[in-house]
């Protein structure tokens, strides 16, 4: 476990924690005197794999406009 003391306005993590998060932005959340630091994903990173289903819309949508087509042509 690696400590550090705050001697100012800014926070320097240690050397491989700072690595890792470098470039990112990052959440402070503090509960029960416990500080938790994580990075923040961006909104598409979050919304990605949000809808699963069966298949593509777009494919569904195709068929079924082959459908209609199918239907007017007798």
């Amino acid at each position: 476990m690696n400590t550090v003391i705050i001697q100012s306005d800014t926070l320097n993590l240690p050397e491989p924690f700072s690595r890792k998060l470098r470039g990112k932005k990052v959440q402070l959340t503090e509960s029960n005197n416990v500080i938790t630091i994580a990075p923040v994903k961006s909104a598409i990173d979050a919304a990605c794999g949000m809808f699963t289903g069966d298949g593509s819309v777009t494919t569904r949508f195709i068929a079924q406009k082959k459908q209609e087509k199918d239907l007017e042509n007798g």
